[in-house]
């Protein structure tokens, strides 16, 4: 349960709205507790740095955030909507995790909520001189704060909707996911051979339809060992699940285990990086395919996306093949490898299918594959010298 839990908080905290309710709750808590500070100033500087000091510049920022506010919100849902019709609509949901842009609009939004709230309580006459002064100095550094974000905010904007930015933030996204399973092989399970079903084997069914988003490793396997049982994942993250259908298999087991079991796997709507390498490999082969449309026929795109592709599958291939050599952390759960030829067919073939008449495009990826032949590990040198070779003879995989 607290993996769980712990997952839901992640997915919490790459909300927009999560951060600008952190600062604007942090906002409002600074100008409630400002006057117990009172004690530790001077009383000489309530004279100079009082209301009459203060009461103008909140005004000002009430009104100048608000503006600001709604412009930048402008600016980021237009630069996104080019995003995501330059790459694919995918990247949508990655792009609305920006922490940048999430940082500068909870500034913004936060500047405004204590603008806003300190003139209502200068009017509602809530301070005493003492303590209009430490609204003073809390308003010079939320000032300073704004000034900082509005540099932040104009220097981002120099790239943000751009097909830079957007490949790059993918590419980010997908490497942290791949060197996430490099760290943890299969999950931190045991690699599944074949992927059939073990004999005897209890169905642990799915509880609704849609993606294997989570798999609860630290939860599966304290269900297993405490059932005395071994689970074995039917789908990885990332795949496609029908309700009823088997996510796992157990050696044993009654239906509350099988509930429990169930319950630790995530299953959503959409695909996401958090377990599932191939997610990120999959966006960047469909910005390539929507770069070569003939609608907008972008060979260069697609090039340099191959590059991104042959650099990510270069440095940070996961190495499940090797992982029988590393110690599961959960020796009760067995999970199916994500294979050095899994990784390469959501990367290549759909470029392939799309750029099959571009010689640069195809000479590209046969120069990228030919490199990846010589890659340290043996099965993806194996994998990428099969593709290269059905590519080359006019497959799409």
């Amino acid at each position: 349960m607290i993996e769980q839990f712990l997952l839901h908080l992640r997915r919490i905290a790459r909300k927009l709205w999560f951060r600008v309710v952190l600062i604007s709750v942090l906002s409002l808590l600074a100008l409630l507790l400002a006057p117990l500070a009172k004690p530790l100033l001077p009383d000489s500087l309530s004279e100079d740095f009082g209301r009459e000091a203060v009461l103008p510049v909140l005004t000002i920022l009430a009104s100048g955030m608000l503006a600001v506010t709604t412009f930048s919100l402008n600016v980021m849902v237009s630069a996104y909507r080019t995003a995501a019709s330059m790459a694919t609509p995918r990247v949508y949901r990655l792009l609305l995790e920006d922490t940048v842009t999430h940082r500068v609009l909870a500034t913004f939004v936060g500047g405004f909520i204590f603008s806003l709230s300190g003139v209502i309580l200068f009017r509602a006459r809530y301070y005493t001189p003492e303590g209009a002064l430490v609204v003073f100095g809390i308003t010079i550094v939320v000032v300073f704060l704004i000034v900082g974000a509005i540099l932040r905010w104009i220097d981002h904007l120099s790239g943000l909707g751009s097909m830079d930015h957007t490949l790059r933030l993918i590419e980010s996204r997908t490497r942290d996911s791949m060197r996430a399973r490099l760290d943890a092989p299969c999950l931190g399970g045991q690699c599944s051979d074949s992927g059939g079903v073990p004999a005897g084997a209890v169905v642990i069914p799915a509880a609704r339809s849609g993606f294997v988003r989570f798999a609860g490793m630290a939860q599966l396997d304290e269900l297993a060992q405490e059932a005395g049982t071994e689970i074995t994942l039917a789908r990885a993250p990332g795949e496609y699940i029908l309700r009823g259908q088997p996510v796992a298999w157990a050696t044993g087991g009654d239906n509350d285990f099988c509930k429990a079991a169930s319950k630790a796997v995530d299953i959503g709507d959409v695909r996401s990086f958090d377990q599932d390498p191939s997610f990120g490999l999959t966006l960047l082969a469909e910005t390539a395919q929507r770069a070569l449309s003939p609608g907008i026929n972008d060979p260069g795109t697609a090039i340099e996306v191959m590059g991104r592709l042959g650099r990510l599958l270069w440095e940070t291939m996961p190495a499940d093949e090797i992982s029988s050599t590393r110690k599961p952390d959960f020796p009760n759960v067995k999970v199916p490898p994500v294979t050095a030829r899994h990784l390469l067919r959501c990367a290549f073939p759909p470029i392939a299918r799309s750029g099959s008449e571009s010689p640069s495009v195809m000479g590209w990826m046969q120069k990228t594959l030919e490199e990846l032949e010589s890659h340290s590990n043996p099965e993806m040198a194996k994998a990428a010298a099969e593709m290269r070779k059905e590519l080359g003879e006019g497959g799409s995989g």
